[in-house]
Parts: C-alpha cells; sequence; structure tokens
C-alpha cells in the first residue's frame, strides 16, 4: 500500500485554493525521468556490440533521432547551443553522420523492426544545404526499414526556408516540417535573438501551409521577456492566420548557461514570467484553442485537421525505443540509454576511426516501462488503468490511488472509474505529476532491488 504521508509537499505538491498557479514552486525540468545505473567505461563497446546483435522484441515501436548540432544565432533562451554553423564545418559533420547512418542501418537490431517516426532535430537542421536535407530524407528512407506511414519531420526555422529547401526535403521523403517560432512578436523576438521580424515569419509560414504538401507546426514558448498575455493572445491568433496545421505550446525554462540569466543581471533583460503567470498564460492558450475548436492531442499540443499526429512526440514518451544518430544526441535501445558526444570534433573523430559516438551509457532501471507509461499518459492528459505498466504484480493504477485521490481533492484531476483525467491545473503540472509518481514507486519498490553504483555485461 502506498503511504503518501511519508512524502513532503515538494514531490507531490501543496494543499492550495489556487492549484493551478502554486500547486508546485516551478517545473523543475522538461521532462520527467527515473533513475539509471552507468555502464563501467570499459564495458561500454562490449555491451553495445551485444545491443546491437540483438534481435529480440522486434515488434517494439522504434523511433530515430538525428541530431543536427549548428545554430546561425544562439537564442538567449537556450541552453542545448553546441555549435556556430560554417560551410566547412558543416560538410565534415555532414560527411562523419553519413557514415554513421550507414553503419548504424545494417546492425541486426535496426534491421529486425520497423521504425514509425523519425525525427531531425537540433540545433537547427534546416542550416544544412537543400542537396544535404535531400540526400538526407533518401538515406533514411533507403537505409531504415520503415512503416508505411512513418512520419518523417524536419526541423528548422523560417529564416531562409527557401522554396529550394523545401522542394529539396519534399523530394527527399521529408512528410512534416515544424518550426520554432517561439512568438510572433518582434520586440519579443528580438530580444531572444530570433531572426525576422513578425510580418515575414508570418507570411512564410501561410505560403508554406498553404501548398498541403506536408502538415506545418509551429512552437511557441510563453513566458518570454516583454510577452505579456496580450502578447501570447496575439501569437495565437496569428498561428490561426498563418494556416499552419498543428502548435506545439511549451514554457519557458531557462537554465544552465543560457544567456537570458547573464543579461537579465546585468539589467540588459527583464526578468522572465514567474511561474504563477505561466500558469495564467497557459490557460489562455487552452482556452484560446478551445474556443477555435482545436483538437488537443496532448497536455502542449494541438492540431487543426486529422493530417497532424505528433507521432514522434507521444511515442518517444512511451515504449518505443529511440536509434540515437549524430553528436549530442540521446536515445534508448534494447534496455540501454545513451548519450553521444557533444563535442564535435570527439563525434567526427570516433567515426572517421570506427569507433562509437555514444559518450556515456546507462541500463534503463527495471521500472523503466512503468516509468514511460506514466509519462506517456500524463503528456496525454488522461491516465488510462489499463494503458500503464504493472508493477512487479500490482496494477500501478492501484497502487497510485491514494495519490491520485489526492490530487482529486486538490483540484489536479478527476477519477472516473478506470479513468484519472487531468484538470486545467492538472495539465499544467502534468510533468511534476508524473515526476511525482515516479519519485514513489522508486522509493517504494527500489528497496525491493539490489543496489548497483555500475552496471557490468
Amino acid at each position: 500500500m502506498l503511504d503518501i504521508t511519508q512524502f513532503d509537499d515538494a514531490i507531490i505538491g501543496t494543499d492550495t485554493p489556487d492549484p493551478l498557479r502554486f500547486s508546485f514552486m516551478a517545473k523543475k525540468g522538461a521532462h520527467a525521468a527515473g533513475h539509471a545505473m552507468p555502464i563501467m567505461p570499459d564495458q561500454k563497446h562490449a555491451t553495445l556490440d551485444k545491443m546491437f546483435a540483438s534481435i529480440e522484441n522486434t515488434n517494439k515501436k522504434r523511433c530515430l533521432y538525428i541530431h543536427i548540432p549548428f545554430c546561425r544565432v544562439r537564442c538567449t533562451f537556450c541552453n542545448f547551443f553546441q555549435n556556430a554553423a560554417s560551410r566547412t564545418l558543416v560538410e565534415s559533420y555532414f560527411s562523419a553522420l553519413k557514415a554513421e547512418i550507414e553503419l548504424k542501418a545494417v546492425q541486426p537490431w535496426t534491421q529486425s523492426g520497423q521504425f514509425h517516426a523519425v525525427y531531425v532535430g537540433g540545433g537547427t537542421p534546416t542550416d544544412l544545404s537543400p542537396a544535404q536535407v535531400k540526400e538526407l530524407g533518401q538515406l533514411i528512407r533507403q537505409r531504415f526499414p520503415l512503416t508505411s506511414d512513418c512520419e518523417i519531420t524536419l526541423e528548422g526555422r523560417i529564416n531562409r526556408f527557401s522554396d529550394e529547401m523545401f522542394d529539396h526535403a519534399l523530394e527527399g521523403g521529408f512528410n512534416r516540417f515544424s518550426f520554432g517560432v517561439q512568438s510572433f512578436d518582434t520586440q519579443v523576438r528580438r530580444k531572444a535573438k530570433r531572426l525576422d521580424d513578425r510580418e515575414v515569419v508570418m507570411d512564410r509560414l501561410a505560403q508554406l501551409s498553404s501548398t498541403e504538401q506536408a502538415p506545418i507546426i509551429i512552437d511557441l514558448l510563453y513566458g518570454l521577456p516583454y510577452q505579456t498575455l496580450d502578447v501570447l493572445e496575439q501569437d495565437l491568433k496569428d498561428f490561426m492566420a498563418t494556416g499552419a496545421h498543428g502548435l506545439d505550446l511549451y514554457q519557458l525554462i531557462v537554465g544552465g548557461s543560457a544567456p537570458m540569466l547573464n543579461l537579465q543581471e546585468k539589467g540588459k533583460l527583464p526578468p522572465p514570467a514567474t511561474t504563477p503567470q505561466k500558469a495564467e498564460m497557459y490557460q489562455l492558450g487552452t482556452q484560446f484553442m478551445a474556443e477555435h475548436h482545436m483538437r488537443q492531442l496532448s497536455v502542449n499540443h494541438w492540431t487543426r485537421d486529422n493530417r497532424e499526429r505528433s507521432q514522434y512526440n507521444s511515442l518517444a514518451k512511451t515504449y518505443a525505443e529511440v536509434l540515437p544518430i549524430g553528436s549530442g544526441a540521446g536515445g534508448n535501445v534494447a534496455g540501454f540509454s545513451m548519450m553521444h558526444h557533444r563535442d564535435l570534433n570527439t563525434y567526427i573523430d570516433a567515426i572517421n576511426s570506427g569507433q562509437s559516438p555514444v559518450a556515456m551509457m546507462f541500463k534503463q532501471n527495471p521500472l523503466e516501462p512503468v516509468f514511460a507509461s506514466l509519462k506517456s499518459q500524463f503528456d496525454s492528459g488522461v491516465i488510462r488503468r489499463s494503458h500503464l505498466a504493472p508493477i512487479d504484480d500490482h496494477c500501478s493504477f492501484d497502487f497510485l490511488l491514494p495519490l491520485f485521490k489526492l490530487w482529486q481533492q486538490r483540484g489536479l484531476l478527476t477519477l472516473e472509474q478506470d479513468f484519472a483525467v487531468l484538470t486545467l491545473a492538472g495539465s499544467f503540472w502534468s510533468v511534476s505529476l508524473s515526476q511525482a509518481c515516479i519519485h514513489v514507486i522508486q522509493s517504494t519498490f527500489q528497496a525491493q532491488r539490489p543496489a548497483a553504483k555500475f552496471v557490468t555485461m
């Protein structure tokens, strides 16, 4: 039985008359996660060889993630900047990337199952040339076993996204495009180091959307400096005016070495929105989408029509295995998670010398199937008894029921027999709620499992 009295407010939230704004202090990260166990460095290569030789569980859903670690400009809110784009550097990297694709594609594990979604992200993948984008798409389609309806997404900026780039991407087989707009407002964009003014971005998105050749998706952030509720509402109206097919509405989380922190400290930028202010922005966004009858696919994603499925985003948060390719790419295969070298030269040298680009590797938590199903369900906004993986011989839904009942009292969800449905407040805090469930499960069941600092094969 779960004893929720052993957990404090930092874990399970605060009892407050305003759960939307004050259930937790702040969102700690973009994603929930459980603990994993590092693989000893001298066992990494043997583990990788065994992993890629495996052809078990071939019916599991799979995704492919390819990372392009270049940006022309570093956004002030970004903590993931890796390399400034230059043609020479991009050429060297693209050669190494193709070599890794060829190597990974022929592995028995790779060829033993089909990939349901592919995402080429960054960074800014559209810093590749049109010819390189086309070649990359063709390589993906030629080398990897894809499902007949595989979603293949190219992420990028509207800046310099020419008709030539669009046509080459389509010819290469890309069938979904995701653009990081963040805000249409020119002042907000300039202060965030985004390129192009509002009118330029809107016009280009409208042109691309009107072709109806592929779903056009945009990302908006809420909580940026100078982005008031009125500005956000205009951002949403601008999205509707472009005719783009889908919208991701993400909360701004600034940390690490993001330039915004230094600029704020020096008085060159006002502080971003507080957590209560961001909660109000989320409320505005969800109400706006409902009023315009946009179909909600997750707690932060909406679609205008049935063409947009957001397959990668939903699958990567579930049991799907994710094969990583490229510098800085991360993924999970056959029960192991891994992260590739972020340093570009280290990555290129590893590929050119026939070595693995994996910098860090972990054995996933034995409870990871439970964690994955929790993350997926909270992201969807509905926790279904039938969709939660069991904890050993225990029903996960029943085990968590005392916590769900507490959250129902606090206005974060409603219980409907075999379902827990997130309220508006619960949707805003979905990652925190998911992380709380992972924490209480680990605290209860991990003690029953043998502890280990490192894993050997």
